[in-house]
């Protein structure tokens, strides 16, 4: 496998795991609250602790995989800097 590929590989497993992450809270807060969230960005504050502790766990959750992604983006960059200097 080359660098591109394995690089690629970092990324595909990154979202998949920000995907099941973001499911997986999804599922938490509509067993909680009887609903689906919204993912409405633009949503009133949070009236309740429920509430702010979703916007926590979502808040955590992004910058986790905001990290991850900026790692297989940094991973990227030097395979791709490695392939140029062949």
């Amino acid at each position: 496998m080359d660098a591109a590929s394995a690089a690629k590989d970092r990324v595909d497993r990154a979202l998949a795991l920000l995907e099941r992450r973001l499911l997986d809270l999804k599922s938490r807060a509509a067993a909680t609250s009887g609903r689906a969230p919204d993912d409405d960005l633009f949503a009133p504050q949070p009236s309740s602790e429920t509430d702010r502790a979703r916007i926590h766990e979502l808040e955590s959750a992004s910058r986790d995989a905001a990290e991850v992604l900026a790692r297989a983006a940094d991973a990227i960059r030097d395979s791709l800097a490695e392939q140029e200097a062949r």
